[in-house]
């Protein structure tokens, strides 16, 4: 039975999260997800190569339907993976430099497709302007929120909280400093800086 993953007028990225959504509850089968747009069905497709799914596309009266079969497979990479210390630095509150709306947009975006990813890191770390990602009010807590739950730890700057005055407000993760930084960046076997 084919089971259709229906993502029509949704955006970026709820297409590729509701296939993957899928795709995890399932040990192997074929779905396949409709979406109105064709860089939805193109995110949906390097969804499904990046897992190692079958995935082809097809355009009928202006919707996409991206049929993706997915084949039972053996696990021992995945605790290959999960064994590996893995951390995300956030020095900034914003994503990228350009525009200050845009970029607000863009790291709450972020933060949500990590939280729903396949592979997440073992540590997340806020530092410099970072750290308002993690106090009262911020717009991403539940997406942090999901990822202290699935086992992330979440080291926040105290000097960092300090400067800003929000050591008060912290909401989520445990205030560190700079040595547990250091010593949790360089004993990852990979490190991604935003």
């Amino acid at each position: 039975m084919n089971n259709i993953i229906d993502c029509k007028g949704l955006n970026c990225p709820m297409p590729v999260v509701n296939t993957k959504k899928y795709f995890d509850s399932i040990e192997s089968g074929e779905a396949t997800t409709i979406v109105d747009n064709e860089v939805a069905k193109n995110n949906v497709l390097k969804f499904a190569q990046s897992n190692g799914f079958v995935g082809k596309a097809e355009e009928k009266e202006g919707l996409y339907y991206i049929t993706i079969a997915k084949e039972a497979k053996c696990s021992v990479a995945d605790s290959k993976n999960e064994a590996k210390k893995f951390t995300i630095a956030i020095m900034n509150n914003k994503l990228g430099h350009g525009d200050d709306e845009l970029s607000s947009v863009l790291i709450k975006s972020y933060m949500f497709a990590l939280s729903e990813a396949g592979v997440i890191p073992t540590d997340l770390i806020f530092v410099n302007s970072g750290v308002k990602l993690t106090v009262e009010d911020s717009e991403v807590l539940d997406s942090l929120k999901k990822l202290q739950e699935k086992g992330v730890k979440i080291q926040v700057c105290g000097t960092c909280l300090d400067f800003y005055n929000l050591k008060d407000k912290l909401a989520i993760g445990e205030i560190s400093n700079m040595y547990s930084i250091v010593e949790t960046m360089n004993t990852s076997d990979k490190v991604i800086k935003l």
